[in-house]
């Protein structure tokens, strides 16, 4: 059930750092990889209410550049456990119409994983429900030197101008180009940093650190997050009695 404090004045677009599964797992005397199976469950959860909620953009860390450097072993059993998400949930993103996005350098990801994302966001591209967005091999620095990349070899091109690079020039050379900024950031299991992640949209996030591990965060700890958000002043710059006037 929807809780009524919920209906109004929820975040556009909600992004979240899924932390702790490994340490889930480890707290329980299991493999890391159990970890990864039960915080699928928290993602179809969390999914889930964010739907009934209306929430309009959804954006999930799911790997960053920097877990590359983990073991093979477990980075192969996160890439085949992907696509087997993405095969299961398939239909439900259909009968919620939900979009699937990608976000970060899926070059670097192995093909069969590559072919199931392109089908999956190929298909739900006409869905406007909810804007589910992957986090895929994906790094706040790595988007921003990619996008400098981009942006001096069409100066050099003379296709921009150095006088016309402003902010929405930036923006359409971003691997999150189309997503709008991010107004709550949530991250779980207790640490407190945002590990590279969408340094350009969270520049005036509200930000919200939750003690849970991710297997173990649900929609209750969702609603405690937006209700937190609910409570804050964003000022973006102005003083409290500006936004009273």
């Amino acid at each position: 059930m929807i809780m009524s404090d919920l209906k109004n004045d929820l975040p556009k677009h909600l992004a979240i750092i899924m932390d702790g599964n490994g340490r889930w797992a480890e707290n329980k005397g299991k493999n890391r990889v159990k970890g990864h199976a039960h915080g699928v469950r928290a993602l179809q959860e969390v999914v889930e209410e964010a739907v009934q909620l209306k929430i309009e953009y959804l954006t999930l860390y799911a790997f960053s550049t920097e877990n590359w450097n983990r073991p093979q072993e477990e980075i192969g059993v996160l890439m085949k456990l992907l696509v087997n998400t993405l095969r299961s949930e398939f239909e439900k993103l259909l009968e919620n119409r939900i979009k699937l996005k990608v976000v970060g350098n899926m070059d670097q990801l192995p093909n069969f994983v590559q072919e199931e994302l392109r089908y999956v966001v190929s298909q739900t591209q006409n869905n406007n429900e909810m804007t589910l967005t992957l986090a895929l091999s994906y790094g706040g620095r790595e988007e921003l030197t990619n996008t400098l990349k981009k942006i001096a070899e069409k100066v050099k091109n003379n296709i921009i101008s150095p006088e016309d690079i402003d902010e929405s020039v930036i923006n359409e050379h971003l691997y999150t180009r189309g997503l709008p900024e991010v107004d709550l950031l949530i991250r779980t299991s207790g640490e407190k940093r945002i590990s590279n992640f969408m340094l350009w949209k969270i520049a005036y996030a509200e930000l919200y650190f939750s003690e849970v591990l991710w297997p173990d965060f649900g929609k209750e700890d969702l609603h405690k997050a937006l209700i937190c958000y609910q409570k804050r002043e964003r000022r973006f710059g102005k003083t409290s009695k500006q936004l009273i006037g």
